[in-house]
Formats: structure tokens, sequence, C-alpha cells
């Protein structure tokens, strides 16, 4: 019996047989073979090609599930701010996100966070605030309608440490750098205090709003907030009721917000003076720009409200 050799189709699974006494002459049976299959190739890329255009995603992949299996988010319940103006524009709060609300000083953010806050209470909700520089005043709170049994306030401050070092006078350095250097310490510690608090709040449930307050921190230390911290956040609240507000100077959260609103404002001041060189204050026309979202695509929108002062009557 004559042996034989294999080609290099063999890879394929498909061996063709040649007969060495015949000097590389292919049997009637190999040709045959070789003809079925280039015609079995030709076919099967005929085959692909056309699945390319239109069946390409419908071929199942293993550990890929299609898009169109995909579970798709429902749109957040949304709750009023308080603000029937700024409610108007963005719909309300958005519950299970992370809300933030930036401005300079005297912008309004004091005014946004209040009516929050007492719009929460007044529908049984209980809040939390962590005030990282223990800035809340409970008597203008308390005139703004909200009702602080329903309240947590988590007031940061600075770590006293060891007592024998408390009353130890520091070394001056030209130029006030160790006072600049306590300074940004002392911002650094309570924005620790203030996310660990957040933390734990985010974690324990219960509660329909929380509010981290950054705002009168200095922009350059809540900037070193590490997105992961903010993506951690947003992934705390995503499947509960709670809305997590942020206020701050300027935005830090980036795309793990889901709402975006930007506040500034123009003072209003009495124009009879009662006494030479002198104004009073009578309140503030506040504008909202309502500048992005995660949950439409719409275009930048802004809106304008005032605010009087208790004495302006």
């Amino acid at each position: 019996m004559s042996s034989a050799v294999v080609s290099t189709s063999a890879a394929r699974g498909r061996p063709f047989f040649f007969d060495d006494q015949t000097e590389g002459e292919v049997h009637s049976d190999a040709k045959e073979f070789r003809s079925l299959d280039r015609t079995a190739e030709r076919n099967l890329s005929h085959r692909n090609n056309s699945l390319l255009p239109n069946q390409l995603g419908k071929i199942p992949v293993a550990g890929v599930t299609p898009a169109s299996q995909l579970e798709i988010r429902p749109a957040p319940e949304m709750a009023s701010s308080g603000i029937a103006d700024l409610d108007a524009l963005i719909g309300g709060l958005p519950r299970g996100c992370l809300t933030e609300i930036c401005g300079p000083a005297s912008s309004g953010r004091t005014t946004v966070l209040l009516a929050a806050l007492a719009a929460a209470t007044s529908r049984g909700e209980f809040c939390a605030l962590v005030d990282a520089s223990d800035a809340l005043d409970p008597y203008s709170a308390a005139s703004a309608g909200l009702d602080l049994d329903r309240l947590l306030w988590v007031r940061c401050g600075e770590d006293h440490g060891d007592a024998s070092q408390r009353h130890k006078r520091p070394q001056q350095t030209p130029g006030g750098t160790n006072q600049k250097n306590r300074k940004t310490d002392a911002s650094e510690h309570r924005i620790e205090q203030a996310l660990r608090a957040t933390d734990l709040l985010l974690e324990s449930g219960g509660f329909g709003l929380i509010v981290l307050e950054l705002a009168d921190l200095p922009p350059q230390a809540a900037r070193r907030i590490p997105l992961t911290t903010w993506f951690r956040f947003r992934r705390a609240i995503e499947h509960k009721s709670t809305i997590l507000l942020v206020i701050e100077q300027q935005p830090i959260a980036g795309s793990c917000s889901s709402l975006l609103l930007q506040l500034r404002s123009q003072s209003k001041w009495n124009e009879e003076r009662p006494l030479a060189h002198t104004r009073l204050l009578t309140g503030l026309d506040i504008s909202v720009e309502f500048t992005h979202s995660r949950l439409e695509r719409k275009p930048s929108r802004s809106i304008s409200f005032a605010t009087k002062t208790a004495w302006a009557g």
C-alpha cells in the first residue's frame, strides 16, 4: 500500500491525501475534496458578508448582553426645591441623584439650601446637613420654615488634638507661611470629617435629603476631593429615594453629578438714605443657570427670582 502525506489543509480538519508513487499527482477523490472545500469557503465567506450589515448584531456573543435586552433605568422621581420658579426650570430635585449648586459668596446659595430643607421637612421627611464650616444659623433656618426637629445637623470643626500641644505657640516664619499651612490643614481636616459623615449618612438610609455644605471652604481644598469619592456617593444613592445636594463655590463632582446649577445675584438697596453715606440692603435678585443635566439633553436655560430681607417688609 502506498504511503500518504497530509497537506496544510489538515489544519482546517479537512485532510487531502497525495500518493508518493505518483510524484505529486492528486487522486480523483482528492480533487473532489479540494473542489468541495473551495466551494464551501466561498459560500461561508458570502454568508458572513451578507450577515455583516443587518444580522451581525443578532449573533450571540458569550458574556455580552444585546443592547435590546438591557434594562432601561426609569426617570428619577422629582421633589420640589421649595422655589416655584426653580421647579419650573428643572422640574424639581431628582431623587437617587447627586445635584450640585455652586456660586460665589452672596449668590443665593443659602436661600436655595434653606428652601430645599424647608420643603423636605414640610413633606414629613428627615434631613441631614453636613456643615463643613459650621455656618448654619438655626434662627434663620427656622424663619425660612425649616422644621428643626426633623434636621440632623452635623457640625464639622477643628481637631483639638492633644491638650499638651493645644496651647503651644507655633514658631513664626517670614511671610506668614506657618499661618497659611494651618489654614490649609484645617480646611483639609474639615473636608475629611464632612466626607466621612456623608458616607455614613448615605449608607444608613432613612433621609429624604442630605446636604453636603462646602461653600465656605477654599475652592482649592474642595477640588482636591478625588473623583472616586463622588462616584462612590452616586452609587450609594442611585437606588434610593434620597436627594444628595452639594453646595460649593465651583463645580467639583464632574460627570458624577446629575444636575448642575450655577447661581449669581444682584443686590437691591434702599434708595432712601436715612443717614449720610449709608445704604440699606433690601433683598437680592438671584439668577439660576441650568448648565448640566444627565437626565435630559437640553440647552442651558436660566431663570431669576427675588428675595427680600426681613426688615424690608
